[in-house]
């Protein structure tokens, strides 16, 4: 187990999404899961998943042409039960506006499967518009997630961005990808 980092004063920060799944899998399979770049190219559309697993180390999401597209940083490790993470898209000027997102994972054995419970919390309070983005993309991610682990396949669904949040990221400055 390591000791939250102290760089980052969790206790500013208010859940605005909580998404609960049950997965037929041991904890150690999701945690490898949720940690491994292998195992997120797969259920998180190409999306890699690189992290340096100890509080203070680096978390980094890879887009599929390498780019650094989430950067932050592990508060929490408890391998495999809880993992906290900063989660910053690298937006220019997204983090400055909005503030910073936190989001945790719990892992939790309920049976012959997981309770995976994932939270995104904010620095500061967020429009419904902007926090429609999390609010699509976390359920279609973690099934696929789920699915991968149950069946080896995941989904095929994709998603885009909101229009609402993008108009609204837009209202407040920040420089849209593309």
């Amino acid at each position: 187990m390591t000791e939250p980092s102290q760089a980052v004063d969790i206790s500013k920060f208010k859940p605005e999404t909580v998404y609960t799944i049950y997965i037929a899998a041991s904890p150690e399979r999701v945690w490898e899961a949720l940690t491994s770049a292998e195992f997120s190219r797969r259920y998180f559309y190409g999306f890699a998943v690189e992290a340096d697993l100890r509080a203070g180390g680096d978390f980094i999401v890879r887009a599929p042409d390498g780019s650094e597209h989430i950067s932050g940083e592990v508060i929490v490790c408890e391998p495999p039960h809880r993992l906290t993470i900063t989660w910053d898209v690298n937006w220019p000027g997204l983090v400055e506006a909005l503030g910073r997102t936190l989001v945790t994972y719990e892992i939790e054995a309920a049976g012959e499967a997981v309770r995976l419970t994932m939270t995104e919390a904010h620095e500061r309070p967020l429009s419904d518009d902007i926090l429609s983005g999390g609010r699509q993309g976390w359920p279609t991610i973690l099934s696929s997630l789920k699915s991968l682990l149950e069946t080896g396949k995941p989904l095929a669904v994709k998603t885009s961005p909101p229009a609402r949040m993008l108009a609204a990221l837009k209202a407040l400055g920040v420089a849209l990808p593309g």
